[in-house]
């Protein structure tokens, strides 16, 4: 298989910067532009010194973010590592001038323009390919995946999130309406911005809770429960900023459904992902030290018999399997390579 081009838009944030250390290390592919309305004509390695001597991207020049000059570096696939709002901007032209688009946005995540407008505070920008958009956790949605024009990457929250429960709900184990969320993600997940509540003296040696009661991760959250369990589905989500750089951990609770042994949690969990190569069942707790820089999530459970309540645990990389490296494994599907190409090395 001759090489794949493809081309990065907005490179230059921390996801970004995570896609391209992914991809400069991918075999099959080709990058034909990176991209970055700030930084156009400097070189990606000076830019971000972590990609400076990588062979094939360390010494590219970010282009300009221009429909025309990134058609025309003549790439076949577009990851969009953009904020939300403006990745529809390039995945529509993109789209229809035939190209393959992998969205690490949120613009396309959801199903309907109204739930999008409820939680971003804003009119859809392309209601119009809502349709046509797959939502790119490949756990769920491999094979339309693979076929898709455009990929709408799971967030990093909603992967955590979904992973333990979509099995478990899909079997009617769960009571849909008892599930209760607290996750803590690492500063990394709130972007490469300045703002004083991410400065460090602010963050460090602090815990704190935020986006409630109504986080913008929960549209996408409760649409995929809602599919998963067949009816909707509405959960108490709490989110927290730890002191930590990169990072996911998030603790679920929920109470059986009727007549549901505890056994058939683990049952069930283990052979939904006994085949999967990025989703590790384990008896041990996760620790976000164990997943960060991979692609894994790592998932377990216990039985609260006291209580009569289930508590999930999962940890992932905000950066990795909640970002970036979920891109490129969406990718891997969409061209036809091993899933694990570039992720495991």
């Amino acid at each position: 298989m001759s090489a794949v081009p493809i081309a990065i838009v907005g490179a230059n944030g921390y996801s970004g910067e995570e896609l391209c250390a992914l991809l400069a290390r991918h075999p099959g592919i080709r990058v034909a532009a990176v991209s970055s309305r700030t930084h156009a004509g400097r070189l990606v390695g000076d830019v971000l010194p972590r990609l400076s001597g990588w062979p094939g991207i360390g010494s590219l020049s970010f282009c300009d973010s221009q429909i025309g000059a990134l058609l025309a570096s003549g790439a076949e696939f577009f990851f969009l590592a953009l904020p939300h709002g403006l990745a529809a901007e390039f995945a529509v032209p993109l789209v229809e001038a035939g190209r393959r688009v992998i969205d690490l946005s949120a613009d396309f995540r959801l199903r309907d323009a109204g739930v999008y407008s409820e939680f971003y505070g804003a009119r859809h920008p392309a209601p119009g390919m809502l349709a046509d958009a797959v939502y790119g956790l490949p756990e769920l949605h491999r094979a339309a995946i693979r076929s898709a024009r455009l990929v709408a990457s799971a967030g990093c929250y909603p992967t955590s999130i979904l992973l333990p429960l979509v099995p478990l709900l899909r079997a009617g184990l769960l009571a849909p309406d008892s599930i209760a969320v607290c996750s803590a993600s690492g500063v990394s997940g709130a972007g490469r911005k300045a703002e004083s509540s991410l400065l460090y003296a602010e963050c460090n040696e602090s815990f704190r809770a935020y986006g409630l009661p109504k986080h913008r991760h929960l549209s996408e959250i409760e649409q995929e429960l809602s599919a998963a369990a067949g009816s909707p589905v509405a959960i108490t989500f709490v989110p927290h900023l730890a002191p930590m750089t990169r990072g996911i951990h998030t603790t679920t609770f929920a109470n059986l459904a009727a007549g549901v042994e505890p056994d058939r949690i683990s049952e069930t969990l283990s052979a939904a992902y006994a085949d999967e190569p990025f989703v590790r069942f384990r008896e041990t707790l996760p620790d976000t030290k164990h997943v960060v820089g991979t692609n894994f999530c790592d998932i377990a459970v216990r039985y609260d018999d006291r209580a009569k309540r289930l508590i999930l645990l999962s940890a992932e990389d905000n950066l990795v399997k909640g970002a970036a490296g979920q891109a490129v494994q969406n990718f891997n599907l969409m061209a036809g390579f091993p899933e694990t190409t570039a992720l495991l090395q």
